[in-house]
């Protein structure tokens, strides 16, 4: 495995260094950066070349540029020489104007490809599990028809159906009894196709979700909750149990008394820290809200050490996700009572949901506050670009369940008499796992290459911005800057994709 390790990283900087050259030359050879000099009226304008030839060494030969900029490239790697990516044409540091934009897109990047997998492996399960339903012909019919539009059509179509009408409807935010009726006869619809079963439990849940739907959306209209939103006192804690109860279901199954023990004990706990944390919550920052998450996850881990029993490592994930997720649920609360202090400030006027940028200028405010801009920021160009993969992760999953769930080894777990939930969570899905793994390796650099289109439409200043301005500018610099992040980046991950494989499928082993 060392022996394969090494030679990956060998193969991998030859390519990179190689990849390197032919962009720095295709960059120089694409635009003259003393052309707008050259056209100027300005009295100084031979200084002001001068100058510019002296800030890009443009009196050397391309490839004794790209050399010295490897050479200063290579100086990152290793702590203490001094990182040194060149400047821009205005003499700018390119590697400060990096570590600006690199945090922006990261965020950007990140939240829309872990929502674009949970998301698309979720519904390429269902829909493999409910093959040519109803549900299977409505998710291929969505994910097609994403993948199919060009992502500055989305993010046309964000702005003006998400952001321009949810601002204008929250001016009135009521909704008509059609919207109400539409509404709950379509989450009917879905939640009975999604359980499927006989047709009285069909019948069942389509009532039951009808009813609920319909009483929360005229319980947000009678009480204008979307302006001044909150869990309360009920929601809270119910969501609270259920979420422990969820993770029971899932992963050790109803009979698993030590599992009820751990996950009931754990939502005892968090239900009296939602009462009790809230005016915590409200003067910590970052830190302080990921150390109640790790108070959280070491809560659970106890209570799964001390009622797991005979599989403790089983209780102990239990515990660790129903803390987690248990407080989630009470950072949100937090997060929910602070929207109206959002919404209300002069700088938003009452228009959270944003079209352009990555925050409100001259905004001021706590944690909660900037951290709910961000969010309004990051939602719509997140959308755009989690629509770009989803399909993908979608059709690689219920392609590859279909194709695990006909294999003779899931005929005999079923044959033995295993739950179901055990033969698709551990059997069918992990076997499944290896293309999905693939093409995420592949979708990283992608999903950062498509950023460049969304940060444009949104105005979105991140590593997208400084790639366009450069080659607009020709210059190489913040060019190259950009290419190296995104080749790393697709290095590491189709890296790590390899190395994944012998865990996924003991049959694959690296030699």
């Amino acid at each position: 495995m060392l022996s394969y390790v090494l030679r990956r990283i060998g193969v991998s900087v030859l390519i990179l260094i190689a990849a390197s050259f032919l962009m720095y030359v295709l960059v120089a050879w694409s635009r003259d950066p003393l052309q707008e000099l050259y056209a100027s009226n300005s009295p100084n304008k031979d200084q002001l070349i001068a100058q510019r030839i002296a800030w890009l060494n443009l009196n050397q030969p391309i490839p004794v540029r790209w050399f010295n900029w490897v050479v200063g490239a290579a100086r990152c790697v290793v702590p203490g020489l001094g990182c040194n990516l060149g400047v821009t044409i205005q003499n700018q540091p390119v590697d400060i104007l990096l570590g600006r934009a690199m945090g922006s897109t990261l965020q950007l990047v990140t939240a829309s490809t872990v929502l674009a997998i949970v998301l698309g492996i979720l519904v390429g399960i269902v829909s493999a599990l409910r093959q040519y339903s109803a549900v299977d012909y409505t998710f291929t019919f969505a994910s097609f028809f994403f993948y199919s539009l060009p992502s500055f059509v989305m993010g046309v179509l964000l702005k003006v159906y998400v952001a321009l009408g949810f601002n204008n409807w929250l001016k009135d935010p009521v909704f008509n009894w059609a919207t109400i009726i539409i509404v709950s006869l379509l989450s009917a619809g879905l939640w009975q196709a999604l359980i499927g079963g006989p047709r009285k439990r069909r019948l069942a849940v389509a009532g039951v979700s009808l009813v609920v739907t319909g009483a929360m959306f005229y319980f947000f209209s009678v009480t204008e909750w979307f302006l001044d939103p909150s869990l309360g006192p009920v929601v809270g804690p119910l969501l609270i149990i259920a979420l422990s109860a969820a993770m029971v279901l899932i992963i050790a199954g109803p009979q698993a008394r030590y599992a009820w023990r751990t996950a009931g004990s754990v939502a005892i706990v968090m239900v009296i820290g939602y009462f009790v944390l809230q005016p915590v919550l409200a003067g910590l920052g970052l830190w302080g809200v990921v150390l109640m998450f790790a108070l959280a996850i070491a809560v659970g881990l106890a209570a799964g050490w001390f009622f797991g029993e005979h599989d403790r490592g089983e209780a102990m994930r239990i515990g660790a996700l129903a803390g987690f997720l248990s407080m989630g649920v009470i950072v949100l609360e937090q997060f929910l009572r602070n929207w109206n202090a959002y919404l209300t400030n002069p700088r938003v006027k009452g228009r959270p949901i944003a079209t352009v940028g990555s925050s409100t200028p001259n905004l001021q405010g706590d944690f909660w506050i900037t951290s709910i801009d961000s969010f309004t920021h990051l939602l719509l160009p997140t959308i755009s670009l989690m629509l770009i993969s989803f399909a993908g992760y979608t059709r690689y999953a219920r392609g590859g369940m279909l194709e695990t769930l006909n294999q003779d080894f899931i005929r005999t777990a079923r044959a033995k008499g295993l739950p179901e939930r055990i033969v698709v969570g551990r059997h069918a899905f992990r076997n499944s796992l290896i293309p999905i793994t693939t093409i995420v390796a592949a979708d990283v650099g992608g999903l950062i290459g498509g950023a460049i289109i969304t940060e444009r439409i949104f105005a979105f200043s991140g590593m997208g911005t400084l790639f366009s301005q450069g080659l607009n500018a020709g210059d190489p610099n913040p060019v190259m800057a950009y290419f190296l992040i995104v080749a790393i980046f697709a290095i590491t991950f189709n890296f790590l994709a390899d190395l994944s494989y012998s865990a996924l499928d003991p049959r694959v082993r690296a030699k």
